[in-house]
């Protein structure tokens, strides 16, 4: 029976990122995965800001390419590509295209690659950190214990069998997860509504119309009702609003269809998937948890719901296995997972179905809700929890980002600060460890009292001292507290508390606020 801390089922995007992001951590992971490589018809290819900051803070940042500062992704009605566009559309109503961008609030500004190309990066890091990949092999069952789980595994190529244990396991083995299914997790929300086809073609030609600016096309014409859109790399897809057998021939006349006028084309592959809306009533049941598209099943969006709901799934979960693997916390931070993973992944369906590019699929179901920009959905997402103090039932699960002001629940606003003599982002103070921040001797003091007597790393930040925020963005305005006052910061980049002002006995409150928002055993 082999050995790990974690075992991740599904070597796919989010299985790699949780992979990544735990060997950073310096936690053990095994990846199983049944293929021996990426798909060859890719599927997603937009990565938000705020999942850049994730790749950032573990070193992959310099290897994924990201857009230039003020690219967003548009979208026109279009008779065909070379032929009339009818009219930009919006992802969210009365967000015009040019100004729906978070790259303000982030050091990052998204990147736009596909699938397969990415796949193989994470893959590189992670093994560069330590994890043990093992493509080609298959989940055949598994058990949970009190103290671990134990899957039965077989090889692919040689058909051998063997068997594995694991303090936590990880499922992110798709929508059709084998693990969910097993588990009796049921799934709520508009279910299927239809099965589509695509086919992948390399087009150098079409590149050209992307001088333009817009990538993504949808065709309307008599006879083709479809949506066209770049890889941008000279492969392009072509989705169909139907589940209609094509041969190779029926295929290459609807592609040139899309086109408008002759171009040179090769077929590279097709595809077939559900359009759907799915979110597990849960996500974790004892020492397994469930993650990407086994959480959450969503259709493609241009918010990139589905696989950076999911990236950021397994950033949550990470540092929160780390500290109960290596720093004593307990289990019960890890209840916190699907505290604040499950309804994020629920608001995502009701905003997904609520955005003209899917509501007219549902039937008007969720036209009630409030619709918010992608910049608060992305950055300004709240997560309720007991590793959280401060976020009342009160407050929206989502505003933008430069509203919260430090709101805890909150992602940690985005500041060029001055530390060490260079100017960086305060995003990069908030990867490792729970952080304290605060202009006050006092509180610093409380933090080092603090720091001595927890086996949880607890850094402590004087603002003035260690890190000079500029005149026009104060910390005071930056994080809601006074010059007395202090924020924590969660090794995830979440603000975990904070203090308005001065407290009276400010190491007896912050020894307090550790051991709720880290789970601390009495």
């Amino acid at each position: 029976m082999q050995q790990t801390d974690i075992l991740i089922i599904g070597g796919s995007l989010v299985g790699l990122s949780a992979a990544v992001f735990l060997g950073w951590r310096g936690v053990s992971a095994t990846v199983i995965e049944k293929h021996t490589g990426s798909s060859p018809h890719p599927r997603a290819m937009g990565y938000t800001e705020h999942t850049l900051e994730f790749f950032r803070a573990t070193g992959l940042d310099e290897k994924v390419p990201q857009v230039a500062p003020g690219t967003r992704l548009r979208r026109t009605r279009a008779i065909s590509l070379a032929g009339e566009w009818i009219g930009e559309t919006p992802w969210t109503p009365g967000e015009s295209p040019e100004n729906d961008g978070t790259s303000a609030a982030s050091p990052c500004t998204g990147a736009a690659v596909a699938q397969d190309v990415l796949e193989p990066l994470l893959r590189e890091r992670a093994r560069e950190l330590g994890t043990d990949l093992r493509l080609g092999v298959e989940m055949l069952s598994f058990e949970q214990y009190g103290d671990s789980v134990t899957v039965h595994v077989r090889e692919r190529a040689t058909g051998a069998e063997y068997g594995m244990r694991a303090r936590y396991l990880i499922a992110a083995d798709g929508a059709d997860s084998f693990v969910r299914e097993r588990l009796g997790i049921a799934r709520q929300g508009v279910g299927y509504l239809r099965t589509m086809r695509s086919v992948l073609f390399r087009c150098r030609e079409a590149d050209a119309y992307l001088d333009r600016g817009i990538h993504q096309f949808v065709i309307e014409q008599p006879g083709l009702q479809a949506f066209l859109t770049t890889y941008g790399d000279g492969r392009w897809v072509l989705m169909f609003h139907d589940d209609d057998e094509r041969d190779e021939l029926a295929l290459k006349a609807a592609v040139a269809q899309a086109l408008g006028k002759p171009m040179t084309f090769d077929i590279l592959a097709t595809g077939r998937w559900e359009m759907a809306g799915r979110i597990a009533e849960r996500y974790a049941v004892g020492r397994i948890f469930l993650a990407g598209d086994a959480a959450h099943q969503l259709p493609p969006t241009r918010g990139g719901f589905g696989a950076n709901t999911g990236i950021d799934d397994v950033y949550n979960l990470a540092w929160k296995l780390e500290l109960v693997l290596r720093h004593g916390a307990g289990d019960a931070l890890l209840d916190t997972y699907n505290d604040e993973r499950q309804p994020i992944g629920w608001l995502r369906h009701q905003q997904t179905f609520a955005r003209p590019d899917y509501a007219r699929w549902v039937g008007g179901s969720v036209d009630d809700k409030l619709l918010y920009s992608a910049a608060a959905m992305e950055l300004g997402q709240l997560s309720r929890s007991s590793a959280v103090i401060g976020a009342g039932m009160d407050l929206p699960p989502a505003a933008e980002p430069e509203t919260w002001a430090g709101q805890p629940g909150v992602r940690a606003p985005h500041v060029w600060v001055k530390r060490d003599g260079k100017l960086i982002s305060t995003i990069d103070m908030f990867t490792r460890n729970f952080v304290l921040m605060t202009p006050d001797p006092t509180w610093v003091t409380a933090a080092r009292e603090v720091a001595q007597d927890i086996h949880i790393p607890l850094e402590c930040i004087q603002v003035g001292m260690d890190a000079e925020f500029p005149a026009d963005m104060p910390f005071e305005h930056a994080f809601g507290v006074t010059h007395e006052g202090c924020s924590l910061v969660r090794p995830d980049g979440v603000v975990a508390w904070r203090s308005e002002g001065r407290e009276d006995k400010p190491a007896r409150r912050l020894r307090a606020v550790m051991a709720k928002v880290a789970a601390l055993p009495d």
